[in-house]
Order: C-alpha cells, then structure tokens, then sequence
C-alpha cells in the first residue's frame, strides 16, 4: 500500500440537499489501483451513502465516466498513480445529477435514439449472410466501437453552453449506419442529422476526440457526415435556404 491520497468526491442529492458539497476521504491505494478502486473503497470502508455507477470495471461498459481533475474520463480507466492529488471527483457536465456521482442520462439515450442506430436491411436479405469486403467493413469499423459512456457529449463546449445539438455521440452512431453497406436506412438518418441541431451544430472543438476512452476519432466522422450533407443537397431545406 502507497500512502494516503485524498478523494474530494462531490456529493449532492437533490431530494435532501440544497447545494452540492465536496467531502474529503483518505485512500490508501495500492500500485495498479484505479479511481473506481477508490471509489469502491470509500463506499465499502468509509461512506457506504456514495452512490457512483460501475460494471464491467474494465472500460467496455462505459458505466463509470466521471469527470477527474477536470477532466472526462472512466474511472475504471485512470489510474491513482498517474494523476495529482487531491483527486477531485464530479458528475459529467451538462447532465442533470441523480445522486452524487450518478447523473440522468436519458435525455442522452433520447438524442442517439433519434439517429436510429440499428441495422435497416430492408428486404434484400441473403440466405445466408451479408458478405462485405474489407474497405466496406473499414467505413464504419470506428464507430462499432462507442460504448455510449456520454463522456463526449459531457466534454462538448457547444452542448455546456447550451446549443441546440444532438451531441457527437449521436452523430457518431448516425455514421457508423450510414456508412455500413448492408444499410438502406442512409438517406433517413442523413434527413435526421441535416437538422439545425444534428451534425452541423459541431464546431470541431475536438474535446470528444481528446477524451473518448475508446480512441474513436469522433471529429473527424461528425466532419465527414457534414461533407455528405453539403454533396448531398441535405443542408438546402434544413437551413431554411429554400
């Protein structure tokens, strides 16, 4: 065990508190502990009251996004060592807090939904299986691998400043169906994401790329769905161009 580093954990509940606080602990961590690992400690050995979301514990589930030293993150994925303390921890932004460290993030949920992110294969379907060559697997390869943790959305200045935007991860999904080959739902979702609240609101802050713990370079497929919009004519109507 290392010495002491000190947690200031940002607590409120809204149902009994009127301004959120920040309580200090002392933990003990030992080499490869992370900051879920500290947080688990707090809960099982000093404030059993803590409320913080986990699961996986190991960054596929992406249940644990914090923001650390101020900065979005998983805290599964952060490890004590590497950061200064005192270890501050708080909600993600922009997100309406539940309890403590757990946050309401069914707007969130409510804005992907919007893209329709599954699978429309219309009535073209093999007997056996939809065969795709390497470069069409590739299109969309980057976008399978968002776990919806919201820590874009969390990081985003134009959603914190209150913007109309569906958020990155939204657009992000959006292209990973648009630009699957097995899809005929292309043209709806590019409708959808042709809104004056869809892709377009980004302005390229890069801050969802910087902390997507799963390295998906969000920037870039928001910048390239902006480019199908523009060559598709999309942009004309929503814009009220006329």
């Amino acid at each position: 065990m290392h010495e002491a580093v000190e947690f200031r954990v940002m607590r409120f509940d809204p149902a009994a508190d009127a301004e959120p606080r920040v309580i200090s602990y002392q933990v003990r961590p030992g080499e490869r502990d992370r900051v879920l690992d500290g947080l688990n400690y707090i809960k099982w050995h000093l404030d059993g009251g803590l409320a913080y979301r986990r699961s996986c514990a190991h960054g596929v589930c992406g249940s644990d996004a914090v923001v650390i030293n101020g900065v979005v993150g998983l805290a599964c994925r952060k490890l004590i060592r590497d950061l200064e303390a005192p270890i501050v921890v708080g909600p993600l932004a922009t997100f309406a807090v539940i309890k403590d460290l757990v946050v309401d993030l069914e707007p969130f949920f409510g804005t992907v939904r919007r893209v329709r992110p599954w699978l429309e294969a219309g009535e073209a379907v093999p007997e056996r299986e939809f065969l795709q060559t390497p470069a069409e697997l590739e299109a969309f390869m980057d976008g399978t691998r968002c776990i919806l943790c919201a820590s874009c959305v969390a990081a985003c200045p134009v959603v914190q400043r209150g913007t109309p935007y569906v958020g990155p991860a939204a657009v992000v999904q959006g292209h990973r169906f648009v630009k699957d080959s097995r899809d005929v739902g292309g043209r709806t979702r590019l409708q959808l994401l042709a809104a004056p609240d869809g892709a377009t609101a980004c302005e390229n802050f890069f801050n969802c790329t910087r902390v997507c713990p799963r390295g998906i370079f969000v920037t870039k497929r928001i910048n390239e769905i902006k480019r199908m919009l523009e060559a598709g004519g999309y942009l004309k109507g929503a814009r009220g161009d006329g």
